[in-house]
């Protein structure tokens, strides 16, 4: 298995299937941390669709765990798109989701992702990293009423550290 050691103890290793449950159960423990736009309603209506997601052959999948073999966190990608990463809330500000994206662009290159407007925090966060934001959609790619903001990571630029 391919996995990548960091220096706070954390590793990032290729998803099996088995984790796929666990993986579910931390997207949810995020999102409700972090997506405070959502009601428990839509979060329930967008559960079937992550384990799809989740399941499915398209995405390229990392598990970030903790030193002692915890997931604690994943990075979805298609191709340089960073479809999903969520931290368990628990391990969030410790370096993982930065870990993540410097993974994903070491493999990658420059990344694109669409975060959600109304999650500051993460649109700061991506911002921190080098992001910066090329267009804005209304609605998320299913026509829901959550807008998102499109952001890029350009390939020259690097990462502020503060």
């Amino acid at each position: 298995m391919n996995a990548v050691a960091h220096g706070s103890g954390m590793t990032i290793r290729e998803a099996v299937p088995a984790d796929r449950d666990e993986l579910v159960e931390i997207w949810l423990r995020s999102v409700r941390e972090t997506h405070a736009f959502l009601t428990e309603n839509d979060i329930h209506a967008l559960l079937p669709l992550v384990r799809q997601e989740l399941r499915g052959e398209d995405l390229e999948l990392w598990v970030l765990t903790s030193e002692d073999g915890t997931s604690i966190g994943f990075m979805g990608l298609s191709i340089a798109k960073v479809e999903a990463l969520f931290l368990d809330p628990d391990h969030r500000r410790r370096g993982g989701g930065r870990m993540l994206l410097d993974h994903a662009r070491r493999r990658k290159g420059a990344l694109a992702v669409d975060v959600n407007e109304q999650n500051p925090e993460a649109v700061r966060f991506y911002e921190a990293l080098g992001f910066t934001i090329i267009g804005r959609s209304p609605v998320d790619d299913a026509g829901r009423p959550f807008p998102v903001l499109h952001m890029q990571q350009h390939p020259a630029q690097e990462p502020r550290r503060d």
